[in-house]
């Protein structure tokens, strides 16, 4: 049975403007998300969705901004229809705007699907635990802070290192171990720089990882109430690749500080009462729609795993969006501005690192069975070099016993050797292997956390020549 068409209902009743949102009133029947149409005198179109309702008064976001809106003859159309955006198996390879636009001179989508970017609500018991390594080819991820398939790792940055380096090494590296299947890749970019959006074609062109990448770009200069769409309408594309396609799709949404400040700027607009350092108090929510759209549902083989990157102001991870977003998601990977100095690339802060899934996807069949307690070694080790270094500052190397000179030499190599990768693609194997290289710089029995056959098996002193 064919559906009727919905009413659409045309207004002149713009009251004012404020930023990106204008103001209608005596509107009747309109409800929250639903996407309006605004012809301005010049005949120009532009679209908005229902921010907010109140008595008579709807409040609309406007995607292209509000510049040139004429509150006499400016008349605003309401559909009756939530934000949809496109979506088609085709979409892999090609860059879209912020709203699903291509942005890259190829021709518009032709629609397998026109799907609601606030996507499906998904039924907690429907849900499949994730259990599958992902092999990132990062030594300081895949051995210490393991990113699991259905996983969400957000990864913190500070002003000027290097996150969307790692996050394009990550994009075009990532793959399923023992499967050897790579990921289709959703890449958000939000509120990004016009530079910023040049390295990352020309990564992904130069690589040839664009093909399997579905690229939506809003850039610093777009709409701000753009950045609000971009993030919903990547994984409404990332769960038509997983869910209908049976694909493995890994999104990557960065910067989601620059989310939030669109966010807090909507907000200001908007008047309401500010929450911690003037976010919206029901940022938490806002954000948690956006990460608890990760994982695999039971009965299908896809899956969603999500990498957001947020830069951290003063490098305050205590800051309301690391603050909240550590809460919603599982873990996180530190990037350090002393590292980045040193000359650590990618400059990742194993200590305060974590991933709480790592136990679901390491061990027998799927990592290595050395793997839980190679990790807590180079962590308790590591820890233990670097609060020598405070000590050295206060007393010097001099009173330090060989041992822990020992330690001190491990902290250093392990900086050298296992943090620092460049554009290495390493193997989960080299990566293990690399720590145990180190572990001959200590004594063995300073080896605590690693079972002793363990230690008979994979320690260089006791490796045969040849392996």
């Amino acid at each position: 049975m064919k559906q009727a068409p919905l009413l659409t209902r045309d207004y002149r009743t713009i009251t004012y403007v404020s930023g990106p949102l204008v103001f209608v009133s005596n509107v009747k029947g309109a409800s929250f998300g639903e996407m309006v149409r605004i012809f301005l005198k010049d005949g120009e179109e532009r679209t908005g969705q229902v921010l907010d309702i109140s008595e008579d008064l709807a409040v609309v976001q406007v995607f292209e901004g509000t510049r040139g809106i004429d509150t006499e003859v400016t008349k605003v159309r309401f559909t009756g229809e939530p934000a949809r955006i496109n979506v088609s198996i085709d979409m892999l390879g090609r860059v879209f705007s912020g709203v699903g636009k291509a942005r890259d001179g190829g021709p518009e989508i032709i629609p397998d699907a026109i799907l609601d970017i606030a996507g499906t609500p998904i039924n907690p018991s429907a849900r499949d635990k994730p259990a599958d390594f992902i092999q990132t080819g990062m030594s300081t991820i895949d051995g210490l802070n393991t990113l699991v398939r259905g996983q969400k790792l957000p990864i913190f940055s500070g002003s000027g290192l290097p996150a969307n380096k790692l996050a394009a090494q990550i994009a075009r590296q990532a793959k399923v171990l023992g499967e050897g299947e790579q990921f289709a890749v959703v890449f958000v970019a939000m509120g990004i720089t016009h530079k910023e959006a040049s390295f990352f074609m020309r990564d992904f062109e130069s690589t040839g990882a664009l093909e399997r990448v579905v690229f939506f770009m809003n850039l610093a200069d777009d709409p701000t109430v753009e950045r609000i769409a971009a993030p919903r309408c990547g994984l409404t594309v990332a769960e038509y690749l997983a869910f209908t396609h049976n694909l493995h799709v890994l999104v990557i949404l960065t910067d989601m500080i620059n989310y939030c400040e669109a966010l807090r700027e909507i907000s200001t607009a908007r008047e309401e009462v500010p929450g911690r350092r003037g976010y919206p108090g029901y940022m938490y929510t806002d954000l948690a729609s956006i990460y608890e759209r990760a994982g695999r549902l039971k009965g299908k083989s896809g899956s969603i795993t999500q990498i957001p990157i947020l830069t951290m102001p003063d490098d305050d991870i205590t800051h309301p969006v690391p603050d909240l977003t550590g809460y919603i998601t599982e873990g996180q990977i530190v990037l350090s501005r002393d590292l980045f100095r040193r000359g650590a690339d990618p400059p990742v802060d194993a200590l305060p690192c974590l991933s709480r899934l790592m136990n679901l996807g390491i061990g027998p069949g799927k990592t290595r069975e050395d793997h839980r307690g190679v990790a807590d070694q180079l962590y308790a080790s590591y820890a233990y070099g670097r609060d020598l270094r405070r000590l050295v500052a206060i007393v010097g190397e001099e009173a330090l016993t060989e041992l822990d000179k020992k330690y001190l030499k491990f902290a250093d190599e392990i900086e050298k050797r296992f943090i620092t990768q460049g554009d290495e693609d390493r193997s989960i194997e080299k990566t293990l292997s690399t720590a145990w290289d180190l572990f001959a710089i200590l004594p063995e029995d300073e080896l605590k956390r690693i079972k002793k056959e363990y230690i008979a098996k994979y320690h260089p002193a006791h490796r045969e020549p040849g392996r």
